[in-house]
Parts: structure tokens; sequence; C-alpha cells
């Protein structure tokens, strides 16, 4: 493969994305609400809807060292506290040459490229529920990335799950309001 078919990766190198907490973001296409709809501040959850959030709450079940734990589906996007708990796996060097996405820049080209914990548990997330939105018929689309933030403390995780608590109630004045 050629060097210009790898994008760069927007994971921060110096984060370990195999343990600890992550407030994750994840839009549909063009933030068309594929999940929902919000009215007297109530979330009422379409059938996609109703699958992702119903996935996102058995995600421990997948896998045991991933665990959701709090979520919101929103018309257009879901957010998510996720504690990952992957210390078993011993990385040489986890930040640099295994983790690339380009051969060329791997200690050694033709090793396989390491994926990351969240980065595999937010892909399969988003392959089940296309999966899923496909066979009843829709035309629904992730956004092509996701958002993370390593949660860092009490405080950021007090802000954080205040945020997702009452984001329904604030979202005339979310960001990805349509």
């Amino acid at each position: 493969m050629c060097k210009s078919q790898y994008r760069k990766s927007p994971r921060a190198a110096f984060l370990d994305y195999n343990s600890g907490m992550f407030f994750v973001t994840i839009c549909t296409k063009d933030m068309k609400c594929y999940f929902g709809e919000i009215s007297e501040g109530e979330m009422h959850l379409s059938a996609i809807g109703a699958f992702v959030s119903e996935q996102l709450g058995r995600a421990s079940e997948f896998n045991s060292n991933i665990e959701v734990v709090l979520y919101v589906v929103m018309p257009n996007h879901i957010h998510a506290i996720v504690a990952l708990n992957d210390n078993d796996i011993y990385y040489e060097d986890p930040y640099m040459q295994q983790r690339a996405v380009n051969p060329s820049e791997r200690g050694n080209g033709y090793e396989k490229r390491h994926v990351m914990l969240l980065s595999r548990y937010v892909n399969s997330l988003k392959g089940t529920v296309t999966k899923y939105a496909r066979s009843i018929g829709s035309d629904f689309m992730w956004h092509g990335r996701y958002y993370d933030h390593k949660i860092r403390g009490n405080e950021d995780a007090m802000n954080i799950t205040n945020y997702i608590l009452n984001n329904v109630y604030m979202w005339n004045e979310d960001e990805y309001y349509s």
C-alpha cells in the first residue's frame, strides 16, 4: 500500500486508550436525527436510537474490559463515559511505532497495526448499529470519526456526568442541535 492511503490518527500519541475513563461523543453523518426526537424535555427514541441505547448498556457483556458507565442518546449523537481496563496486555512501545497506522512508520513495516481498546469498541459499536439500521431499511450513516476526552480527576468526571445527565434538557442550547 502506498503511504497516501493512510490517514493520520486523531488519537493523542501520549494517551493510553486501553485503560482509564473517557468521555466519548459519536455523531451521525451530517447531524441527521436518526436516533429520535426530544419533546417537552424528554428523549423519544426511534428504533435505531433504542438499539444504540441497548448496545451501550450491554458493552461489558461483549468485552469484560469495557464498561459504559453513563450515556445519553440524543437525536443525532451520543455521549458516553467509557471505562477501559485492559492492563493485562503489555506493549513494548504503545505510543509510537506499534500504534502507527502507516506501516512505513512502524519499527517493522510488516507488523500488524495495534488498535487501542477504545477505538476497537467505538468501531464495533458503529458497525453493529449500522448493520442493524441497514436491516430495517434505513439510510443511516455515522460521522467518520468520534471525539474523545480522557477524564482527569473527580472534578472533570463530575462536570462530564452533569453534562450528560442534563443534555436532553439543554438540547436547544446544544452545539449539535439542528
